[in-house]
């Protein structure tokens, strides 16, 4: 067990530092996004609405958060919209073109990863997917 766990700690943490690495790139070479920018757009694709809800998830301050959505909407990537329910809640949204810059950034990245994969024999492929399937399953879909 504990050779599964050394692997585990040599794989999958390098594997995402990598990928995350290459993403934060991708932003910065495409538009010249900050990192902060980058997980602001992020979040906000995910339905996270509100500088301060931005800055909870993140573990970030608000300011931070607010002087990076300045930025944004400067761009016109996001757009501050008053909540008609609770008008003190500003929505953020993406824009369309907040959303193609997004899209962009990932297909970049996706094809990275392409590169990275089609050195794989057609079986390694398939190991490495069930493989993935089944660290899904044991550490992700599982509760409790």
């Amino acid at each position: 067990m504990n050779s599964l766990i050394d692997l585990f700690w040599e794989s999958v943490p390098p594997a995402w530092f990598r990928t995350r690495a290459e993403i934060r790139r991708a932003a910065a070479e495409r538009v010249g996004l900050t990192v902060e920018q980058f997980q602001a757009l992020r979040r906000i694709r995910r339905g996270i609405d509100s500088v301060s809800a931005i800055a909870a998830d993140k573990n970030s301050s608000r300011p931070a958060v607010s002087l990076a959505v300045d930025g944004l909407v400067q761009r016109g990537l996001v757009e501050r919209q008053t909540d008609q329910a609770d008008r003190r809640h500003i929505r953020l949204t993406l824009t369309e073109s907040g959303q193609q810059t997004l899209n962009a950034i990932y297909e970049q990245t996706e094809t990275w990863l392409n590169t990275r994969f089609a050195n794989l024999t057609p079986a390694e492929r398939q190991t490495l997917e069930d493989g993935l399937h089944l660290l899904r399953q044991t550490l992700v879909e599982k509760t409790g």
